[in-house]
C-alpha cells in the first residue's frame, strides 16, 4: 500500500526500469496529474480523509504501478513500431546510395534548415525574458513575469521536442509537466528555479541559434555547391555563361567533361545527405539528454 503519492511513483520508476527515459516522463506525469487531481477531490468531499487511506481507492481505480507501467510500455509498442531491417547484407553501395530512401536523412535536413528560424525565435525570447526578468524583479508584478517566463521555457522545449521527435525520430516527451495547483506564486518560482531541467532547456534553446546558422549554412552552401556543379556546364551551353572571368578573359569548360562535374555534384549531394543523416542524429541525442527530465 502506498502512503503518499511519492511512493507510487518510486514504484512506478522501478517498474519501468530500462524504459525509454521520455516514455517514463510522460507516465509519471500522468500519473502524478491523475493522483493529484484525485485526491483533491476526494479531500473535497471528505476533508477528514487522510493521504493513505484516499490514494488506496484511487490507485484500485487507476491501477497498481505493474499495471501502469504494462499498458504504457504495450501503447508505446503499438504506437512506435520501429523499421525493420532487410536481413540480407548490403553492399558499400548499396548502403551509400540508399540514403536517399531513407527518411531519417530527409527529416534531419529539413530540421537543420528550419533551425535557424526556431533558433532565432528561441534565443530572442530568452534573451527578452530573462533581461526583463531581472530588471522587473524588484516590482510584484516582476514575479508574475518571471514565473510566466519560466512556464514558457517548459512550453518551447515541449514544442522543440515534438520537432525532434517528428523530424529526427527520437522518442520525446509528449506531455507536459505536472503542476502542483493551489501553489502560491513564490513557491512556483522557488521550485522552477530549483529545477535543474529548467536550466538546461534555457541553455538549449539559448544555443539554438548558433546552432541553427551553422546547420543551415552548411546545409545551403553544400547543396548549392552540388547544384552548382551538376548545373554549370548546363548553364554554360544555354546562356554561354563562362565558368571562370578574369577582366577580358573568360573561360569556358569543354563539353566532354559535363558528365564528370554532373557525377561530381550528385556524389556530393549524397555525402550531405550522410551528413545530415549524422548531425540528427548527434543531435537527436543531445535534445534528448537536455529536454528529457526523467
Amino acid at each position: 500500500m502506498f502512503n503518499t503519492i511519492e511512493e507510487y511513483l518510486d514504484a512506478l520508476k522501478a517498474e519501468m526500469k530500462g524504459s525509454d527515459s521520455a516514455l517514463l516522463q510522460d507516465a509519471l506525469a500522468d500519473a502524478r496529474e491523475h493522483l493529484s487531481t484525485a485526491l483533491d477531490i476526494a479531500r473535497q468531499l471528505n476533508a477528514e480523509l487522510n493521504e493513505a487511506d484516499a490514494l488506496k481507492t484511487i490507485v484500485d481505480e487507476y491501477g497498481t504501478p505493474e499495471e501502469t507501467a504494462s499498458a504504457y510500455k504495450e501503447v508505446e509498442r503499438r504506437t512506435s513500431p520501429s523499421i525493420k531491417q532487410s536481413g540480407k547484407p548490403r553492399s558499400v553501395l548499396s548502403r551509400f546510395f540508399g540514403i536517399y530512401e531513407d527518411p531519417k536523412a530527409w527529416g534531419s535536413l529539413l530540421y537543420m534548415l528550419i533551425s535557424l528560424v526556431t533558433g532565432i525565435v528561441y534565443f530572442t525570447w530568452v534573451v527578452t525574458g530573462l533581461s526583463l526578468s531581472l530588471s522587473l524583479a524588484i516590482f510584484i508584478f516582476g514575479l508574475v513575469f518571471a514565473i510566466f517566463f519560466i512556464f514558457s521555457l517548459r512550453g518551447l522545449a515541449l514544442l522543440e521536442g515534438r520537432l525532434v521527435e517528428s523530424l529526427l525520430g527520437v522518442r520525446m516527451p509528449r506531455r507536459p509537466l505536472f503542476i502542483q495547483k493551489g501553489t502560491t506564486w513564490f513557491e512556483s518560482l522557488k521550485t522552477n528555479l530549483m529545477d535543474k531541467h529548467v536550466w538546461l532547456a534555457l541553455v538549449y534553446l539559448f544555443l539554438q541559434m548558433p546552432l541553427g546558422i551553422i546547420y543551415f549554412t552548411m546545409t545551403v552552401t553544400l547543396f548549392s555547391l552540388s547544384i552548382g556543379l551538376m548545373s554549370a556546364l548546363l548553364l554554360q551551353l544555354i546562356f554561354r555563361f563562362p565558368i571562370v572571368s578574369f577582366g577580358s578573359v573568360r573561360y569556358f569548360l569543354p563539353v566532354w567533361s559535363m558528365p564528370v562535374f554532373v557525377l561530381v555534384g550528385f556524389l556530393l549531394w549524397t555525402v550531405t545527405m550522410h551528413i545530415g543523416k549524422f548531425i540528427g542524429t548527434w543531435h537527436g541525442r543531445y535534445a534528448k539528454w537536455m529536454l528529457v527530465s526523467e
